[in-house]
């Protein structure tokens, strides 16, 4: 298997396993990680002995999101950044305003396209950009206590990726985008954001047992079929409702106040930043000393 620095891939019968490899970072999605992670995703795509792709974390958490550790560079580094547009290898580029959000959902159609069924399987956190990540997998098993949200829209943008209305009743995409709360793993499930919610000890044991399952229909049917059901959203306009999204997502940044956060981390640091964000809410990076809650610089 090819050697990564971000993560680590495995072989176990008819499926593969791509597994973010950054727990001392709660596997936030650095431009690295990324960019290997969709070079192992085409990797499998091409091998004919896997029929199944799963993509997992290591350590505590699935992913905390996108990696935020960059937002405190001085305006020289900005400067740099942005004469090189910044951006990883993991699809194609697309300079100037509005880059961020066409650039993440160039990556992400990967995955819609990838001829294989691509599971998410997400244990302890699943913020913002790991939420992103994986939503746009085919299927998503989660453990019932899996923490899953989107903060960021409490201070800093709208969703990158709008995907919330197409995995779960208006009222409840009204009222996590409004808020930024999470749901556990469980009520992942329940609102239809998730396919299946299992006790963490059995989370691996479900998710690689039904990459079998499916691995049982032919491989020629089941591109035909995945395929299928692509076009069908395709037709009801996902594909133009994501790109339409990130437009406003650009808005969101640019608004007055948008700059804020940026600000915060820059002069304070990160956590004051995700402090100053989350703490009128009690939660994430604001929660009480002695808490679980996530304080890792992503998201």
């Amino acid at each position: 298997m090819t050697d990564y620095f971000d993560i680590v891939t495995f072989k176990k019968d008819r499926h593969a396993i791509i597994q973010l490899n950054r727990p001392e970072k709660m596997n936030a999605l650095s431009h690295n990680l990324r960019a290997e992670l969709f070079d192992a995703l085409k990797d499998f795509e091409m091998d004919p002995d896997v029929r199944v792709i799963i993509l997992r974390g290591s350590g505590r958490a699935w992913s905390a999101g996108y990696d935020l550790s960059g937002i405190s560079k001085t305006q020289d580094d900005r400067d740099y950044v942005e004469k090189r547009s910044g951006l990883p290898a993991v699809g194609p580029i697309h300079p100037g305003q509005g880059q961020w959000p066409q650039h993440l959902l160039s990556g992400y159609w990967q995955i819609w396209e990838c001829t294989k069924p691509v599971i998410a399987m997400v244990h302890g956190y699943c913020l913002a950009g790991g939420t992103e990540l994986a939503t746009m997998c085919d299927l998503m098993f989660v453990a019932e206590d899996a923490i899953i949200g989107y903060p960021p829209v409490r201070a800093m943008t709208p969703v990158d990726i709008i995907y919330h209305p197409w995995h779960m009743p208006m009222r409840k995409a009204r009222e996590l985008l409004y808020t930024g709360d999470s749901v556990t793993g469980k009520q992942a499930a329940e609102i239809g954001w998730a396919n299946r919610a299992v006790p963490i000890e059995q989370l691996a044991e479900v998710t690689e047992a039904f990459a079998e399952r499916i691995a049982l229909v032919d491989q020629p049917m089941l591109q035909m079929t995945k395929r299928q059901v692509n076009r069908v959203y395709e037709i009801m306009g996902i594909r133009t409702s994501m790109a339409v999204g990130g437009d406003i997502q650009e808005l969101g940044r640019v608004r007055p106040g948008g700059a804020e956060f940026g600000r915060i981390a820059r002069e304070k640091g990160l956590k004051a930043a995700l402090d100053w964000r989350d703490g009128p809410f009690a939660d994430y990076a604001s929660a009480p000393a002695g808490s679980t809650k996530p304080s890792g610089a992503a998201w």
